[in-house]
């Protein structure tokens, strides 16, 4: 059985540099993995497979097989948690230590990228249905009080997560320069938080549209709760169908999953929808480096259709459509911590995700958890 644990062998002696891992394999021989000591990395991570294919399906396969591995408890991580394993491969990732092959993977996915996102309106609706139409309880678990799905704004790491998700909303806010006469479209409304605070913060009306029924329904009842559902409004619709003026456009968290062959019908529909002196804020997820692809898990399991997007794919298609650029933040160290804190609250209240789900499920989503907090910290989102 050595020559199956010899590719992993030879991917991980060339790629761990830092830190140090030990390896369990399922026929009880043990290998080690080390490089320089770093103080992101104290401690030893030992890593224990249960069966003796895994090792090779690790090797030709990192994502998938770390992914769905953990889900199926195909190896445990002994010392540390499946964050502290995940992190010891992305700090000697973000380093440069990549293997040829997997290099070679990642091209070959690139041939497919615009067929994974050819996002056309009936397979968006479907795609977001995947990720937001799951139990409206789950969110609760782990959200703020506002169940704000996206970065929140730390000025100070110490505060709650329901300070930093109001002072998200703040910040936005300002930015938009809101008055009372606005009106307002949220694209991407989740579930109306946002939409919601406009209302009863500046008193402008506000009309915010999803693809998710789910949020759809929480949003109407959450509009009432509040009595702003005079002037808040929530639709079922594509942004495309979008036909009025405003005078304020946002987008929070909904770009991701436009897809990069939808940018420049995206912003020409933003433009066409903004009266001459208006105001458009987009937040998305970005990389710090070139374009790339999804996570093949990330695509498969969590967000499919989704897609994190450069700076360089996202400006020209801004050009084009005659908008001006005017203001760029980089959030990615808040958007780390927001995602710490998410952890920490599904950790808190695991047991009763599993109530809704199952163990599978837990494992799921601890493993999308992690690998998204580590690629703010350590590889390229922002």
């Amino acid at each position: 059985m050595g020559e199956i644990m010899y590719l992993l062998q030879s991917i991980l002696s060339q790629m761990i540099k830092i830190g140090s891992l030990k390896i369990i394999n399922a026929d009880g021989k043990v290998y080690k993995f080390s490089g320089q000591n770093s103080v992101l990395l104290k401690k030893e991570v030992c890593v224990h497979f249960h069966d003796l294919t895994f090792a090779m399906y690790l090797a030709l396969s990192p994502s998938m097989a770390l992914g769905k591995g953990y889900m199926d408890k195909r190896f445990t991580v002994k010392n540390g948690t499946i964050y502290d394993f995940l992190v010891i491969l992305a700090i000697n990732v973000e380093n440069g230590n990549y293997h040829w092959l997997h290099l070679f993977f990642r091209f070959l996915d690139t041939l497919r990228k615009r067929a994974h996102q050819l996002n056309i309106q009936y397979k968006s609706r479907k795609n977001v249905s995947h990720h937001y139409d799951l139990s409206g309880e789950l969110y609760k678990l782990f959200l703020d009080d506002d169940r704000q799905y996206s970065c929140a704004y730390f000025t100070d790491k110490t505060k709650s997560l329901n300070n930093a998700q109001m002072e998200k909303k703040e910040h936005i806010a300002a930015k938009l320069l809101l008055k009372k006469d606005n009106k307002v479209l949220d694209i991407g409304s989740g579930w109306g938080g946002m939409g919601i605070y406009i209302a009863r913060k500046f008193g402008a009306k506000v009309r915010g549209i999803t693809l998710s029924e789910e949020q759809l329904k929480e949003s109407k009842s959450r509009a009432s709760d509040h009595n702003v559902d005079n002037l808040v409004e929530f639709n079922l619709l594509d942004y495309r169908m979008i036909e009025e003026k405003f005078d304020r456009i946002v987008s929070i968290g909904m770009f991701e999953h436009v897809g990069v062959n939808h940018y420049n019908q995206f912003f020409k529909k933003v433009y066409d929808s903004l009266a001459p002196d208006g105001i458009a804020l987009i937040h998305t997820i970005g990389r710090i480096g070139s374009p790339s692809v999804t996570d093949p898990w990330i695509r498969k399991y969590i967000f499919p259709g989704g897609y994190i997007p450069s700076l360089s794919e996202i400006t020209p298609a801004i050009e084009r459509s005659g908008l001006i650029v005017t203001d760029i933040e980089f959030l990615g160290r808040h958007y780390a911590e927001t995602l710490k804190q998410w952890q920490r609250y599904f950790q808190l209240n695991r047991s009763k995700v599993a109530n809704l789900y199952d163990e599978n499920f837990c494992r799921m989503w601890e493993y999308y958890l992690s690998c998204s907090e580590i690629s703010f910290r350590h590889l390229d989102s922002t």
